[in-house]
């Protein structure tokens, strides 16, 4: 029998915080998601108490765990500053852990270069694929660029970063569970020969993700961290659009190799990707190019091209920026059908002009990542009062 959110409370009402209340009265609980045995919460705190805060999130686990019927339980602890309390953002506990040995934390002056963020076991490189807005593609885009790799001869995964509305599941029409892997890694799902991985896998289509920033951050870490992608070449990361939690989650924790902006032709989507292409190198991410999506459109019955958003705007404020133009994709019936019926076009329908395209962008990518450099330092994020 699956178990349910109140057995799960039940169970966590027996634990104590470390001020000695029950941890269900203590006010840090997040709203507990229960999917096919799968458990996932967040214990949000002050920032000061996080030290205190770690063994009761190991009891916590383990309690959810004792539960007849859970398969597996991610519990995050995530920290806050108290309000007014602005700074300096606390360093990511790679270096944190570095403060504390051998230099005593103390760096002099003597221009030590920072620690880069550590990379995913086994992936050679990251790419994030971004918008600074939502509803130009970036998705679609994101699916076929990877298959357009993977034709390549690469081998390829997808990261669905967006935790707030995961496209994976609709674009690859995949209901399936990921697995687990003793009990402590998830085996991510293979579709198309591609390996992917979405917090929709794990939650049921309609079910609300209620979760604060730090939550989200903590998942899409532990999706990088404690996921088994095996050997890949490349792994495309599925941003949500904007410049928020998620995207300085990525620039801190992986060293991306780079970064590829989706936008569409009309100034209004222009003025996003702009603020997506300066918040990406201004934490040291480079560029790879810009994609312009719904560039034009066929008529499929007379043939007149209609430029419903205008046309060439990507490819102007590439050269404008000094980034790649990477290519352009049209606004066409095939590609949406195929998308919302997740048989991603370059995957279904090889030989087709808009595959060919895909292909393309995929062809400059790969050009792109082979001058990229890999390894960089982890951007310095600091609150400016």
């Amino acid at each position: 029998m699956a178990p349910t959110k109140e057995q799960i409370l039940d169970r966590l009402a027996t634990v104590a915080a470390p001020d000695g209340r029950k941890v269900t009265e203590s006010g840090a609980l997040s709203e507990i998601v229960v999917s096919d045995g799968k458990v996932f919460f967040s214990l949000s705190v002050d920032a000061a108490a996080v030290k205190a805060w770690e063994p009761v999130r190991k009891q916590v686990e383990d309690a959810v765990k004792s539960v007849s019927g859970v398969v597996s339980a991610m519990v995050a602890l995530t920290a806050e500053r108290a309000g007014g309390q602005v700074g300096r953002a606390a360093p990511p506990p790679a270096a944190a852990r570095a403060q504390g040995q051998g230099g005593h934390g103390h760096d002099h002056g003597q221009g030590r270069a920072p620690a880069g963020p550590s990379g995913v076991p086994g992936v050679k490189a990251i790419i994030a694929v971004a918008s600074g807005k939502g509803g130009v593609g970036k998705s679609t885009t994101s699916i076929n660029l990877a298959l357009g790799l993977r034709d390549l001869g690469l081998k390829v995964g997808v990261l669905d970063a967006d935790i707030y509305g995961p496209s994976l599941p609709k674009l690859l029409a995949i209901k399936e569970k990921p697995q687990t892997i003793g009990g402590t890694r998830l085996k991510p799902i293979e579709r198309y020969g591609l390996t992917v991985m979405s917090i929709g896998f794990l939650i049921e289509e309609e079910t609300p993700m209620i979760w604060r920033g730090p939550m989200v951050m903590s998942a899409l870490t532990q999706m990088l961290r404690e996921v088994a992608w095996g050997e890949l070449d490349v792994m495309v990361v599925d941003m949500p659009p904007g410049t928020g939690d998620a995207q300085l989650t990525m620039a801190q924790q992986v060293p991306l190799a780079g970064a590829i902006i989706v936008s569409t032709p009309q100034d209004l989507a222009l003025i996003d990707a702009r603020r997506g292409i300066a918040m990406f190198q201004r934490v040291n991410v480079p560029i790879l190019g810009v994609v312009e999506n719904m560039s034009y459109f066929l008529c499929p019955s007379c043939g007149t091209r209609s430029d419903i958003f205008g046309h060439g705007g990507a490819r102007k404020e590439a050269e404008r920026l000094k980034v790649p133009f990477l290519g352009e994709v049209p606004l066409d019936m095939a590609i949406r059908e195929t998308s919302d019926s997740g048989l991603p076009i370059v995957a279904t329908q090889p030989d087709s002009a808009h595959a060919k395209a895909y292909r393309a962008i995929a062809e400059n990518v790969r050009s792109a990542l082979s001058g990229a450099g890999a390894a960089r330092a982890a951007p310095k994020i600091v609150i400016e009062a």
